[in-house]
Protein backbone atom coordinates (compact mmCIF):
# COMPACT_ATOMS: atom_id res chain seq x y z
CA UNK A 1 0.00 0.00 0.00
CA UNK A 2 2.83 2.41 0.82
CA UNK A 3 4.52 1.72 -2.52
CA UNK A 4 1.26 2.34 -4.36
CA UNK A 5 0.74 5.59 -2.49
CA UNK A 6 4.27 6.76 -3.33
CA UNK A 7 3.68 5.88 -6.99
CA UNK A 8 0.36 7.72 -7.17
CA UNK A 9 1.67 10.76 -5.30
CA UNK A 10 4.69 10.95 -7.63
CA UNK A 11 2.41 10.66 -10.66
CA UNK A 12 0.36 13.56 -9.26
CA UNK A 13 3.56 15.63 -9.06
CA UNK A 14 4.36 14.87 -12.69
CA UNK A 15 0.89 15.99 -13.75
CA UNK A 16 1.27 19.19 -11.73
CA UNK A 17 4.63 19.85 -13.39
CA UNK A 18 3.11 19.40 -16.85
CA UNK A 19 0.61 22.15 -15.99
CA UNK A 20 3.37 24.54 -14.97
CA UNK A 21 4.71 26.17 -18.18
CA UNK A 22 7.31 28.26 -16.35
CA UNK A 23 9.01 25.18 -14.89
CA UNK A 24 8.84 23.35 -18.22
CA UNK A 25 10.53 26.26 -19.99
CA UNK A 26 13.19 26.39 -17.26
CA UNK A 27 13.93 22.68 -17.67
CA UNK A 28 14.10 22.89 -21.47
CA UNK A 29 16.30 25.99 -21.41
CA UNK A 30 18.70 24.66 -18.75
CA UNK A 31 19.45 21.45 -20.62
CA UNK A 32 19.64 22.91 -24.14
CA UNK A 33 20.27 26.61 -24.73
CA UNK A 34 21.87 27.16 -21.32
CA UNK A 35 24.49 24.48 -21.86
CA UNK A 36 25.18 25.43 -25.49
CA UNK A 37 25.52 29.13 -24.67
CA UNK A 38 27.84 28.46 -21.74
CA UNK A 39 30.05 26.26 -23.92
CA UNK A 40 30.12 28.35 -27.09
CA UNK A 41 28.79 31.87 -26.69
CA UNK A 42 31.09 33.04 -23.89
CA UNK A 43 34.42 31.24 -24.32
CA UNK A 44 37.04 31.92 -21.68
CA UNK A 45 39.89 31.08 -24.03
CA UNK A 46 41.31 32.95 -27.03
CA UNK A 47 39.11 32.56 -30.10
CA UNK A 48 38.92 34.84 -33.16
CA UNK A 49 40.37 37.79 -31.29
CA UNK A 50 40.49 40.96 -33.45
CA UNK A 51 44.00 42.38 -33.89
CA UNK A 52 45.43 45.29 -35.86
CA UNK A 53 49.05 46.02 -36.78
CA UNK A 54 50.72 49.40 -37.14
CA UNK A 55 53.65 48.50 -39.40
CA UNK A 56 55.98 51.50 -39.56
CA UNK A 57 58.94 49.36 -40.62
CA UNK A 58 57.51 47.78 -43.81
CA UNK A 59 60.22 45.17 -43.78
CA UNK A 60 60.41 41.45 -44.44
CA UNK A 61 60.48 40.71 -40.72
CA UNK A 62 57.45 42.89 -39.93
CA UNK A 63 55.50 41.26 -42.76
CA UNK A 64 56.47 37.85 -41.42
CA UNK A 65 55.19 38.77 -37.97
CA UNK A 66 51.90 40.00 -39.43
CA UNK A 67 51.39 36.75 -41.35
CA UNK A 68 51.83 34.71 -38.16
CA UNK A 69 48.41 35.70 -36.81
CA UNK A 70 45.51 33.68 -38.23
CA UNK A 71 42.31 31.91 -37.11
CA UNK A 72 41.12 30.31 -34.92
CA UNK A 73 43.12 32.19 -32.27
CA UNK A 74 43.11 35.55 -34.08
CA UNK A 75 41.20 37.13 -36.92
CA UNK A 76 43.26 38.19 -39.92
CA UNK A 77 45.22 41.30 -38.82
CA UNK A 78 44.09 44.69 -40.09
CA UNK A 79 46.88 47.01 -41.24
CA UNK A 80 46.21 50.49 -39.84
CA UNK A 81 48.01 53.78 -39.34
CA UNK A 82 49.16 55.05 -35.98
CA UNK A 83 46.50 57.76 -36.01
CA UNK A 84 43.71 55.17 -36.27
CA UNK A 85 44.79 53.15 -33.24
CA UNK A 86 43.05 55.08 -30.45
CA UNK A 87 39.80 55.46 -32.36
CA UNK A 88 39.59 51.76 -33.13
CA UNK A 89 40.33 50.85 -29.51
CA UNK A 90 37.70 53.29 -28.25
CA UNK A 91 35.15 51.81 -30.66
CA UNK A 92 35.95 48.26 -29.50
CA UNK A 93 37.05 47.14 -32.97
CA UNK A 94 40.37 45.71 -31.77
CA UNK A 95 41.30 43.69 -28.72
CA UNK A 96 45.00 43.91 -29.60
CA UNK A 97 47.08 46.41 -31.56
CA UNK A 98 50.72 45.64 -32.33
CA UNK A 99 53.00 48.60 -33.15
CA UNK A 100 56.20 47.73 -35.05
CA UNK A 101 58.56 50.74 -35.06
CA UNK A 102 60.72 52.13 -37.86
CA UNK A 103 64.06 50.34 -38.51
CA UNK A 104 62.90 47.35 -36.51
CA UNK A 105 64.45 44.72 -38.81
CA UNK A 106 67.73 46.65 -39.10
CA UNK A 107 68.02 46.90 -35.31
CA UNK A 108 67.34 43.19 -34.92
CA UNK A 109 70.00 42.28 -37.47
CA UNK A 110 72.46 44.63 -35.77
CA UNK A 111 72.03 42.77 -32.48
CA UNK A 112 70.19 45.57 -30.74
CA UNK A 113 66.97 44.99 -28.76
CA UNK A 114 64.25 47.17 -30.28
CA UNK A 115 60.89 47.40 -28.53
CA UNK A 116 57.53 46.40 -29.98
CA UNK A 117 54.51 47.97 -28.33
CA UNK A 118 51.35 45.93 -27.73
CA UNK A 119 48.12 47.76 -26.91
CA UNK A 120 45.52 45.57 -25.18
CA UNK A 121 41.85 46.23 -24.50
CA UNK A 122 41.81 44.93 -20.92
CA UNK A 123 38.03 45.28 -20.60
CA UNK A 124 37.92 41.95 -22.45
CA UNK A 125 39.71 40.33 -19.58
CA UNK A 126 39.58 36.65 -20.52
CA UNK A 127 40.96 37.18 -24.04
CA UNK A 128 43.35 39.94 -22.99
CA UNK A 129 45.12 37.74 -20.43
CA UNK A 130 45.52 34.72 -22.69
CA UNK A 131 46.12 36.69 -25.90
CA UNK A 132 49.05 38.72 -24.53
CA UNK A 133 50.95 35.52 -23.85
CA UNK A 134 50.15 34.10 -27.28
CA UNK A 135 51.26 37.29 -29.06
CA UNK A 136 54.51 37.42 -27.12
CA UNK A 137 55.29 33.80 -28.01
CA UNK A 138 54.40 34.33 -31.69
CA UNK A 139 56.52 37.47 -32.07
CA UNK A 140 59.52 35.97 -30.29
CA UNK A 141 59.23 32.80 -32.36
CA UNK A 142 59.16 34.68 -35.67
CA UNK A 143 62.12 36.87 -34.67
CA UNK A 144 64.13 33.83 -33.60
CA UNK A 145 63.43 32.06 -36.91
CA UNK A 146 64.37 35.17 -38.87
CA UNK A 147 67.64 35.65 -37.01
CA UNK A 148 68.61 31.96 -37.32
CA UNK A 149 67.79 31.80 -41.03
CA UNK A 150 70.67 30.21 -42.86
CA UNK A 151 72.31 28.99 -39.68
CA UNK A 152 72.39 25.51 -38.32
CA UNK A 153 69.66 24.98 -35.78
CA UNK A 154 70.95 24.40 -32.29
CA UNK A 155 69.05 21.59 -30.60
CA UNK A 156 67.66 22.53 -27.18
CA UNK A 157 69.16 20.68 -24.20
CA UNK A 158 65.74 19.29 -23.26
CA UNK A 159 62.92 18.22 -25.57
CA UNK A 160 59.54 18.58 -23.85
CA UNK A 161 56.96 16.29 -25.41
CA UNK A 162 53.36 17.36 -24.74
CA UNK A 163 50.82 14.55 -24.48
CA UNK A 164 47.32 15.94 -23.82
CA UNK A 165 45.15 13.05 -22.68
CA UNK A 166 41.34 12.95 -22.88
CA UNK A 167 41.27 16.26 -24.78
CA UNK A 168 44.06 16.24 -27.41
CA UNK A 169 42.97 19.52 -29.06
CA UNK A 170 42.66 21.26 -25.66
CA UNK A 171 39.13 22.42 -26.44
CA UNK A 172 37.92 24.33 -23.38
CA UNK A 173 34.25 23.99 -24.32
CA UNK A 174 34.52 20.23 -23.77
CA UNK A 175 34.98 20.97 -20.09
CA UNK A 176 32.52 23.87 -19.96
CA UNK A 177 29.59 22.01 -21.53
CA UNK A 178 29.80 18.94 -19.29
CA UNK A 179 30.31 20.97 -16.12
CA UNK A 180 27.34 23.19 -16.98
CA UNK A 181 25.27 20.04 -17.38
CA UNK A 182 26.43 18.88 -13.93
CA UNK A 183 25.59 22.26 -12.37
CA UNK A 184 22.15 22.32 -13.97
CA UNK A 185 21.37 18.85 -12.65
CA UNK A 186 22.07 20.11 -9.13
CA UNK A 187 20.16 23.35 -9.58
CA UNK A 188 17.04 21.89 -11.22
CA UNK A 189 16.69 19.04 -8.76
CA UNK A 190 16.69 21.46 -5.81
CA UNK A 191 14.39 23.95 -7.55
CA UNK A 192 11.81 21.41 -8.71
CA UNK A 193 11.36 19.62 -5.41
CA UNK A 194 11.28 22.81 -3.37
CA UNK A 195 8.82 24.37 -5.82
CA UNK A 196 6.64 21.25 -5.74
CA UNK A 197 6.32 21.54 -1.98
CA UNK A 198 5.58 25.26 -2.06
CA UNK A 199 3.08 24.70 -4.89
CA UNK A 200 1.06 22.50 -2.51
CA UNK A 201 0.79 25.40 -0.07
CA UNK A 202 0.01 28.05 -2.68
CA UNK A 203 -2.64 25.94 -4.44
CA UNK A 204 -4.25 24.85 -1.19
CA UNK A 205 -3.82 21.12 -1.81
CA UNK A 206 -2.03 20.46 1.48
CA UNK A 207 -5.40 20.04 3.18
CA UNK A 208 -6.29 17.29 0.72
CA UNK A 209 -3.07 15.42 1.55
CA UNK A 210 -3.68 15.72 5.30
CA UNK A 211 -7.07 14.03 5.11
CA UNK A 212 -5.81 11.23 2.86
CA UNK A 213 -4.54 7.94 4.31
CA UNK A 214 -0.90 8.77 3.46
CA UNK A 215 2.11 9.41 5.66
CA UNK A 216 4.63 12.28 5.46
CA UNK A 217 7.20 9.73 4.28
CA UNK A 218 5.01 8.74 1.34
CA UNK A 219 4.31 12.37 0.42
CA UNK A 220 7.98 13.26 0.50
CA UNK A 221 9.10 10.09 -1.31
CA UNK A 222 6.58 10.78 -4.08
CA UNK A 223 8.02 14.23 -4.66
CA UNK A 224 11.60 12.96 -4.55
CA UNK A 225 11.27 10.16 -7.09
CA UNK A 226 9.12 12.13 -9.54
CA UNK A 227 11.30 15.24 -9.67
CA UNK A 228 14.48 13.13 -9.73
CA UNK A 229 13.08 11.18 -12.69
CA UNK A 230 12.37 14.39 -14.62
CA UNK A 231 15.91 15.70 -14.11
CA UNK A 232 17.45 12.28 -14.85
CA UNK A 233 15.61 11.94 -18.17
CA UNK A 234 16.36 15.53 -19.16
CA UNK A 235 20.06 15.15 -18.32
CA UNK A 236 20.31 11.90 -20.31
CA UNK A 237 18.68 13.52 -23.35
CA UNK A 238 20.99 16.53 -23.06
CA UNK A 239 24.08 14.33 -22.70
CA UNK A 240 23.24 12.23 -25.74
CA UNK A 241 21.75 14.75 -28.16
CA UNK A 242 23.38 18.05 -27.21
CA UNK A 243 26.73 17.27 -25.60
CA UNK A 244 27.65 14.22 -27.67
CA UNK A 245 25.58 15.06 -30.75
CA UNK A 246 25.47 18.81 -31.42
CA UNK A 247 28.71 19.75 -29.64
CA UNK A 248 30.52 16.52 -30.70
CA UNK A 249 32.09 16.03 -27.28
CA UNK A 250 33.24 12.42 -26.86
CA UNK A 251 32.00 10.54 -23.80
CA UNK A 252 34.74 8.22 -22.57
CA UNK A 253 32.99 6.19 -19.86
CA UNK A 254 29.83 4.12 -19.42
CA UNK A 255 26.69 6.25 -19.55
CA UNK A 256 24.78 3.77 -17.38
CA UNK A 257 27.38 4.14 -14.64
CA UNK A 258 27.08 7.92 -14.88
CA UNK A 259 23.28 7.65 -14.65
CA UNK A 260 23.60 5.50 -11.53
CA UNK A 261 25.78 8.16 -9.93
CA UNK A 262 23.35 10.85 -11.08
CA UNK A 263 20.46 8.99 -9.45
CA UNK A 264 22.33 8.89 -6.13
CA UNK A 265 23.14 12.58 -6.44
CA UNK A 266 19.49 13.38 -7.19
CA UNK A 267 18.44 11.44 -4.10
CA UNK A 268 20.55 13.86 -2.06
CA UNK A 269 19.69 17.11 -3.85
CA UNK A 270 15.95 16.48 -4.07
CA UNK A 271 15.96 15.80 -0.33
CA UNK A 272 17.79 19.10 0.13
CA UNK A 273 15.15 20.82 -1.99
CA UNK A 274 12.40 19.47 0.27
CA UNK A 275 14.26 20.73 3.32
CA UNK A 276 14.66 24.22 1.84
CA UNK A 277 10.99 24.21 0.85
CA UNK A 278 9.97 23.72 4.48
CA UNK A 279 11.94 26.79 5.57
CA UNK A 280 9.97 29.31 3.49
CA UNK A 281 6.32 30.09 2.80
CA UNK A 282 6.37 31.46 -0.77
CA UNK A 283 8.23 31.16 -4.06
CA UNK A 284 9.92 34.60 -3.77
CA UNK A 285 11.36 33.57 -0.40
CA UNK A 286 12.44 30.27 -1.91
CA UNK A 287 14.21 32.08 -4.74
CA UNK A 288 16.17 34.25 -2.31
CA UNK A 289 17.14 31.21 -0.26
CA UNK A 290 18.34 29.41 -3.39
CA UNK A 291 20.81 32.21 -4.09
CA UNK A 292 22.42 31.59 -0.72
CA UNK A 293 22.63 27.83 -1.28
CA UNK A 294 23.19 27.10 -4.96
CA UNK A 295 25.91 29.68 -5.67
CA UNK A 296 28.32 28.40 -2.98
CA UNK A 297 27.56 24.81 -3.95
CA UNK A 298 28.44 25.40 -7.60
CA UNK A 299 31.41 27.73 -7.11
CA UNK A 300 33.11 25.60 -4.45
CA UNK A 301 32.30 22.14 -5.78
CA UNK A 302 35.17 22.02 -8.29
CA UNK A 303 32.99 22.40 -11.39
CA UNK A 304 34.24 25.93 -12.15
CA UNK A 305 37.70 25.94 -10.54
CA UNK A 306 39.84 23.03 -9.30
CA UNK A 307 39.31 22.17 -5.66
CA UNK A 308 43.09 22.02 -5.20
CA UNK A 309 43.30 25.79 -5.73
CA UNK A 310 40.93 26.46 -2.82
CA UNK A 311 41.92 26.85 0.84
CA UNK A 312 42.24 23.57 2.71
CA UNK A 313 39.40 24.48 5.07
CA UNK A 314 37.02 25.04 2.16
CA UNK A 315 38.03 21.72 0.61
CA UNK A 316 37.21 19.88 3.83
CA UNK A 317 33.93 21.71 4.39
CA UNK A 318 32.72 21.03 0.85
CA UNK A 319 33.07 17.28 1.38
CA UNK A 320 29.66 17.39 3.06
CA UNK A 321 28.11 18.81 -0.14
CA UNK A 322 26.75 16.14 -2.52
CA UNK A 323 27.70 17.93 -5.73
CA UNK A 324 31.39 17.94 -4.73
CA UNK A 325 31.42 14.16 -5.01
CA UNK A 326 29.16 14.27 -8.07
CA UNK A 327 31.60 16.55 -9.90
CA UNK A 328 34.50 14.18 -9.12
CA UNK A 329 32.41 11.21 -10.20
CA UNK A 330 31.25 12.83 -13.45
CA UNK A 331 34.72 14.01 -14.45
CA UNK A 332 36.19 10.57 -13.79
CA UNK A 333 33.52 8.73 -15.79
CA UNK A 334 32.77 11.11 -18.67
CA UNK A 335 36.30 12.45 -19.22
CA UNK A 336 38.61 9.61 -18.20
CA UNK A 337 36.41 6.55 -18.70
CA UNK A 338 36.72 5.41 -15.10
CA UNK A 339 34.85 2.34 -13.87
CA UNK A 340 33.15 1.50 -10.60
CA UNK A 341 36.46 0.39 -9.09
CA UNK A 342 37.64 4.01 -9.33
CA UNK A 343 34.52 5.98 -8.41
CA UNK A 344 33.06 3.77 -5.66
CA UNK A 345 34.19 6.21 -2.92
CA UNK A 346 32.05 8.94 -4.53
CA UNK A 347 29.11 6.52 -4.83
CA UNK A 348 29.43 5.67 -1.14
CA UNK A 349 29.71 9.33 -0.14
CA UNK A 350 26.60 10.26 -2.15
CA UNK A 351 24.64 7.39 -0.60
CA UNK A 352 25.59 8.49 2.93
CA UNK A 353 24.97 12.21 2.30
CA UNK A 354 21.67 11.45 0.58
CA UNK A 355 20.47 9.27 3.47
CA UNK A 356 21.35 11.95 6.01
CA UNK A 357 19.65 14.71 4.00
CA UNK A 358 16.57 12.56 3.46
CA UNK A 359 16.23 11.82 7.20
CA UNK A 360 16.74 15.48 8.11
CA UNK A 361 14.23 16.62 5.50
CA UNK A 362 11.68 14.01 6.58
CA UNK A 363 12.00 15.08 10.23
CA UNK A 364 11.56 18.72 9.27
CA UNK A 365 8.69 17.88 6.92
CA UNK A 366 6.80 15.99 9.64
CA UNK A 367 7.10 18.95 12.00
CA UNK A 368 5.94 21.55 9.49
CA UNK A 369 3.32 19.73 7.37
CA UNK A 370 0.55 20.69 9.80
CA UNK A 371 1.45 24.39 9.65
CA UNK A 372 1.57 24.36 5.83
CA UNK A 373 -2.21 24.00 5.55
Amino acid sequence: MAAANILHLGTKELRSLLRDPIMLVLIAYSFTVGIYAFAKAVPDTLHNAPISIVDEDRSQLSARIGDAFYPPLFLKPVQIGLGELDARMDAGLDTFALIIPVNFQRDVQAGRTPAIQLEVDATRMSQAFAGSGYIRAIVEGEIRKFVQKGRADVAPPVDLVLNARYNPQLYKFWFSAVMELINNITMLSIVLTGAALIREREHGTVEHLLVMPVTPFEIMAGKVWSMALVVLVASLASLLFLVRGVLSIPIQGAILLFLAGTALHLFATTSLGIYLGTLVRSMPQFGLLLMLVILPLQVLSGSLTPRESMPALVQWLMLVAPNTHFVMLAQAILYRGAGLSVVWPQFLALAIIGSVLFCLSLTRFRKTIGTMA
